[in-house]
Formats: C-alpha cells, structure tokens, sequence
C-alpha cells in the first residue's frame, strides 16, 4: 500500500509519501509561499537528490497538481501512475470533541471539521482545501482525518475545564482541547518500545518542544492533560506566542494600546514568546548565540523558557502521582542539549538525573539520564507523518473489509 500524507498549511503543503510494505519514504517535500510571490516546491527523491522547482502557485489545489505531477513525472518522480496511490492522510488540527480517534474522511466528517474553523480558523480552512483538492483531483480515493486534537480526548473534566461559566461551554465548547497530540502519542509509544515498557502501566511527561510548544501528561497510555488549551497559544511561551497569561493583561494592553482583537490577537500569537522577550529572533539557535556574546535579554528569554516548561513538569508529577518517562522530542528538545540540561537542572529531588554528559551533543534516540535516575529521560525524535500514515492504513483496510 501507497498513502500520501498531507500536511497543508494557510501558506504552505508539506508531504511524505510512504510504501507501507516497510513503511519507508519514497519521497518528501513542501510548497512554500503558497499564494505569494516567489512561491516554489521543494522535493526530494528517496535517493537524497533534491529538486526545486519555482512558479506562480495561487492555491492549494494548483499546489497538490504540482505534487501529484512531480511524484509521476518520468525525470524526478516515484509512481508510473496515480493509480498506485491507495489512500491520502491529512493532518487536521482541530476536531473538536467530536473526534477522539482518526476517522475515514465522509462528508459528514467534512461538515464536523467545517464547524470547528471557528476555534480553529488559521489551520482548519486549509486542512478542508487539502481535502477538497484531493476529491476533485482523485475522485474516489480513501482519505482519513489524523486529528492533533483527538489524542486528549481522554482527558477528564477536571483537567479540560476553564473556570468560566458552565452554560458557556455547553454554549459554544470553550475548554482545553490541547494539541500536537499526534506527536505525543508516537513518542510515548516509542520509548516504551524502546525500554520494553507496557505502555499501559506508565507515568509519562512528554515536552514536544519546537517553534510550538506544549507538555503531554501521559498516564496508563492515555493522555491526563497537555499545557496548550481552547487554542495553541496557552501553556509554554513558545517562538511567538505568549503561553499563560493573565487575561486582566490582555484587557490593560489593547486598552493602553488602543488595539482591537485581530491586532492583539497578532501580538500574542506572532510578536511575543521567545522573539517578544529576546527582541532577536524567534530561533534558539540565535537567542542562544547572542546569549553567549552576553546579550541580558537572551539570557532572560532561555530562562524564562526553561522555568515555564520545569513548572509544567512538576506540576505533572504531582497531578499523576509520580513519574516513570520523561521525554523530550520537536526540533528543540531533540537538539538543544542546553535547553535540556535547564530544564532538568535542580530536578534531583524528583528523582529526574540528568547525564551532563551524554547529553551534551545529544541528537537522536536514547536514554541521556543517569543510571541511578529513578526516572528515565529519553530524546525521542518524532515522526507524525508515520503515524498518519499508519492511522490511514488501519482505517482504510478496516473500510474494506467491512
């Protein structure tokens, strides 16, 4: 079996195409700048060899045309036909409360995913196009819905409820919906695995840490509550946006600013966080940089970052009553060994024992705590595109024999 996942974004589509008989990828890549000036498709073949290719593409139809045209074109592509693909996987971000697994794509499907845009409006609308694109130009073909929303479904009221009027959430489902649930769920599998651990039976904290960022507390193979709320803005301050904030804040600034709610809305989603506080860059590597040339503002920003994640962890244990795993995974936690090394420092009271050690330099899978730690700390890399592949395999063989 064949299955293309995509991966669509307001500006941007990114793509893996597996085989499932080994579950490798025959060929990768995005469009960036989708709908703009200077817009090109990046792909790169299984062999490694990379192929950009540059024009105007307005929409996330002509963007999927140009996909499908390269992965069959007889110079750079990896299919005869369009026949040999079975099935398309679609990243989707919100499911509301509906979704609690990946589902098969129906038009039922379709109109609950349509009525989350309004917690959702900058990823569902063009989650939905990818879908429609996919309809008009392989009529007929399976697509299953991976939702980053569905893994925490399984948490309980006391964990995704807000403090607000009940009638409120009945009213228009204002709670914790958490996201990158798809990430979470692949890496706490994933170093169970690897340590030979029933899943079932574990205490797990995983900091999915990149230019997003949230903590998944993970407890009998379900997830027991996550960082990121109603939207991806709650939780750990991030590239740019703000994490946790006091609501009174965001009354006084557009009250002094004299700003209304899409300005305010920009501010906290794509000028705070690490680039509001460093006034640098949203980056790491170059907050870290100008850190180490002694830039304050670097310095607070690092902290800031590694205190907020800290405080979501021990607030975790306490929540579940211990700790088995903790792992780290997302572009940071599976590269910044200095980030790590912060966040675990001063932990030792917990039982959580960083290898100073192994962990410097540290960039793929594998234990980098101590062997007395009592708990296990693991760089886990993430692969959400498997496991949307996988979800679309299960879904559309299970579709077929029923």
């Amino acid at each position: 079996m064949k299955i293309l996942v995509l991966n669509c974004g307001s500006s941007s589509i990114k793509y893996q195409l597996f085989t499932m008989t080994d579950k490798s990828v025959i060929a990768k890549g995005g469009i960036e700048k989708l709908g703009m000036k200077g817009s090109f498709l990046k792909h790169v073949r299984q062999d490694g060899q990379v192929v950009v290719f540059e024009g105007e593409i307005m929409d996330h139809k002509i963007g999927i045309e140009y996909i499908l045209g390269i992965l069959t074109s007889e110079k750079h592509g990896c299919l005869s036909s369009l026949n040999e693909l079975d099935a398309i996987g679609h990243r989707v971000v919100h499911g509301g409360e509906h979704f609690n697994s990946s589902v098969l794509i129906t038009d039922e499907v379709i109109d609950e995913v349509t009525k989350c845009i309004d917690i959702a409006p900058l990823h569902n609308p063009p989650n939905l196009k990818g879908i429609r694109a996919m309809e008009e130009l392989i009529p007929g073909i399976p697509q299953v819905g991976v939702f980053d929303t569905a893994f925490h479904q399984t948490m309980e009221p006391k964990a995704y409820m807000y403090g607000i009027p009940y009638a409120l959430y009945k009213k228009y489902g204002i709670r914790r919906y958490g996201f990158h649930g798809t990430s979470h769920r692949f890496v706490s599998k994933r170093a169970c695995d690897l340590l030979n651990l029933d899943y079932n039976s574990q205490k797990i904290i995983s900091c999915h840490l990149g230019n997003g960022a949230s903590v998944a507390a993970i407890k009998n193979g379900k997830s027991f509550d996550t960082s990121m709320g109603f939207t991806p803005i709650e939780g750990l301050i991030m590239g740019t946006r703000c994490g946790d904030l006091d609501v009174g804040v965001v009354h006084y600034i557009m009250e002094k600013e004299e700003i209304g709610i899409r300005s305010a809305s920009t501010l906290f989603n794509k000028h705070a966080g690490m680039l509001g506080i460093s006034g640098i860059s949203s980056d790491m590597r170059e907050i870290e940089m100008a850190k180490d040339k002694g830039d304050e503002r670097a310095k607070l920003a690092l902290e800031m970052y590694d205190y907020r994640v800290k405080k979501y962890i021990g607030s975790y244990m306490a929540a579940m009553g211990g700790l088995d795993l903790l792992i780290f995974t997302g572009g940071i936690g599976e590269n910044a060994d200095t980030t790590r090394e912060g966040i675990c420092s001063e932990l030792g009271f917990l039982g959580i024992s960083l290898d100073n050690i192994k962990n410097k330099g540290f960039r793929k899978e594998g234990v980098i705590s101590t062997p007395d730690s009592k708990v296990k700390i693991l760089v886990i890399p993430t692969d959400e595109e498997l496991v949307i592949a996988l979800d679309t395999e299960e879904i559309v063989k299970g579709s077929l024999k029923s």
